[in-house]
């Protein structure tokens, strides 16, 4: 579908799950936006422990990317999934620097029974990947 680098690499690290990959695929002074969180996130470790706990909770065997429109440094992705019995719509905004790391990613989600249970989902697997890190100090 993607005819962009960015967006191609976007698409290996969802369907392979390697989050490894956002080493190299995010700037470091990346903006993550969060359907749930009123404040911009800033900088690449929260951006990746957002982006590893949204892979958890959201890409899981019903979800799929319905459609994509991409331009030079920017892609909006259309995703639909299903948690619980709730079907989920939503877009990935994604902009991309000169050296083709994402420097802002944006998440908003319909409907709002939808944002609520994320916004629980991604609470509760927010605070177990703190555990993890911290247990491995």
């Amino acid at each position: 579908m993607s005819t962009s680098p960015v967006i191609d690499a976007w698409h290996r690290l969802v369907q392979t799950r390697d989050m490894t990959a956002l080493r190299t695929l995010l700037a470091d002074d990346v903006v993550f936006h969060s359907p749930v969180v009123h404040t911009p996130q800033r900088g690449k470790a929260i951006t990746t422990q957002y982006l590893t706990g949204a892979m958890q909770v959201l890409n899981n065997a019903s979800f799929r990317y319905e459609r994509e429109i991409i331009g030079s440094h920017d892609a909006v992705l259309e995703f639909a999934t299903e948690i619980d019995g709730i079907q989920i719509n939503g877009i990935d905004l994604i902009r991309w620097n000169d050296a083709g790391q994402i420097t802002d990613f944006k998440v908003m989600v319909r409907p709002l029974k939808a944002v609520h249970m994320l916004h629980q989902q991604m609470g509760a697997m927010l605070e177990r990947l703190k555990q993890g890190q911290a247990q491995q100090q």
